[in-house]
């Protein structure tokens, strides 16, 4: 029963550095979210239309780079609709007058995608435009689109708020579960060395509390994301249909770590009861009488 509780503290343990190995690359990566506009970007170039905005910029839907454009033709009244295939062309040249650009996302930083667009790869070896742009996490008004009516402000604002609360959750809970994880890591290490059953457990409860902390931060990211595109106004804020779309690689590595974590954590709460249960069996019961 020792050796079973041992292989599995040193299991959780093992787990753990796994863990905080996945965790320390999604942080450090950008790969969280992905934009691939080159499709859209080859019906723009077909539709032949001109972009009024600069080349390279990254007009994709962002809480501190929000996205600009010409407000859609209102129907006037007393006039029929227009066709169908009017208002597809419509659409189109409303989205094709802002210029997207296929894009990573990550905690700290919003990148070009590497090959994605040959002309963006242009102006970064030049030295016209950064590859990446930090993510800014306190609030500035100069992101706030311009020449539009006061409601329609105050609930940018109010949403940039909102949004802005939302990546500091995520970056402060994935933080305190990085160092909750590596704390109870120390203690579990130190719990197999001395033999310490309570250490160990103390370890897995730690390990528990740091999957609960990441849990929140992946959770608070998902809802960031989904909410940066559900912004209004949409014409502003929205996506554009033929534009792809999805998390990364990184957030799927944030996942796996916090998986792995919580599975450390129940291996590691397991292994002293293993103990227990063997010292109860192995006590002499007393008889009637006996002194």
């Amino acid at each position: 029963m020792a050796v079973a509780a041992q292989a599995l503290s040193g299991s959780g343990l093992l787990l753990a550095a796994a863990a905080l190995a996945l965790l320390a690359v999604a942080i450090g990566t950008d790969s969280w979210y992905e934009t691939d506009a080159r499709r859209h970007r080859e019906r723009c170039r077909g539709f032949g239309h001109k972009r009024s905005d600069p080349p390279g910029s990254m007009s994709a839907p962002s809480s501190h780079l929000p996205l600009r454009a010409r407000p859609p033709r209102a129907l006037l009244p007393g006039r029929p609709p227009a066709p169908a295939p009017a208002a597809a062309a419509a659409a189109l040249d409303s989205h094709c007058g802002r210029r997207f650009n296929s894009t990573v996302s990550g905690l700290w930083r919003r990148c070009h995608r590497a090959g994605y667009e040959p002309d963006s790869e242009e102006l970064i070896r030049k030295g016209v435009i950064q590859r990446c742009t930090a993510v800014k996490y306190h609030y500035t008004s100069s992101s706030l689109p311009r020449n539009l009516p006061v409601n329609i402000t105050n609930t940018i604002r109010q949403d940039e708020w909102h949004a802005l609360h939302l990546r500091r959750m995520t970056a402060g809970f994935i933080g305190m579960a990085v160092s909750i994880i590596l704390f109870g890591w120390i203690i579990g290490v130190l719990g197999c060395c001395k033999q310490q059953e309570l250490m160990q457990y103390v370890a897995g409860l730690l390990f528990l509390m740091g999957g609960t902390c990441c849990i929140i931060s992946l959770c608070t990211c998902v809802a960031g994301i989904n909410f940066e595109l559900s912004r209004y106004p949409r014409y502003v804020y929205g996506l554009p249909e033929d534009i792809s779309h999805g998390y990364g690689w990184s957030m799927f590595c944030a996942w796996g770590g916090l998986g792995l974590t919580l599975l450390a954590g129940f291996l590691c709460t397991l292994a002293p009861s293993l103990n227990t249960s063997r010292a109860s069996v192995q006590k002499p019961r007393q008889e009637n009488g006996a002194v």
